[in-house]
């Protein structure tokens, strides 16, 4: 990042520390690793730091993020070596009562489906749903049309229905609740 004044240095520590763990639940979710979505939320906020200078509506610091982070989720998600491999949590030493233990669960079933999805439907899904994005937005963060934007979002909505069943349809909103 230039460092021409304290004050843009100040302000862009300020956003970062405000929106770091909003953007690497967004990570999470489109790629399903911790540490990759580490590497991704670092992949936006160092593109934002190059560029923060240059950035003249501050009002649309998190739609630029979301755009940096969504092109750098499916620029890594194209390589070859991402496809071959497949990285899992460990199982957490913390006992849950039984309702936790089931949105838990619910989650937990939520993201492995999620993650069986392709790379460009599961971004689609988590900017039109999780973000709120609405269809041009959406468009206009992954570099693509409106139209594509539809038919990643149908696909993968009608993936997801069948790869949850009727888990879906008993607690849609306890799926990711706990993602947020």
């Amino acid at each position: 990042m230039p460092s021409d004044t304290f004050g843009d240095q100040q302000q862009f520590s300020e956003y970062f520390a405000a929106r770091r763990d909003v953007v690497r639940r967004t990570a999470y979710l489109l790629c399903g690793d911790w540490h990759w979505a580490d590497d991704l939320t670092q992949a936006a906020f160092m593109r934002l730091a190059v560029s923060w200078r240059k950035v003249r509506d501050h009002g649309a610091l998190d739609a630029f993020v979301r755009t940096c982070l969504m092109r750098a989720y499916l620029s890594e998600a194209r390589r070859a070596w991402r496809r071959r491999e497949f990285s899992h949590a460990e199982v957490p030493d913390t006992r849950a009562g039984p309702d936790a233990m089931e949105q838990s669960a619910a989650r937990t079933a939520f993201t492995a489906a999620l993650g069986k999805l392709p790379p460009r439907q599961r971004a689609v899904l988590v900017c039109r749903y999780y973000h709120d994005l609405d269809v041009a937005a959406t468009a206009d963060a992954m570099g693509c049309s409106e139209g594509t934007v539809k038919s990643h979002a149908a696909r993968g909505l009608a993936r997801l229905k069948e790869l949850l069943g009727e888990e879906l349809e008993q607690r849609p909103a306890t799926m990711v609740e706990g993602c947020s």
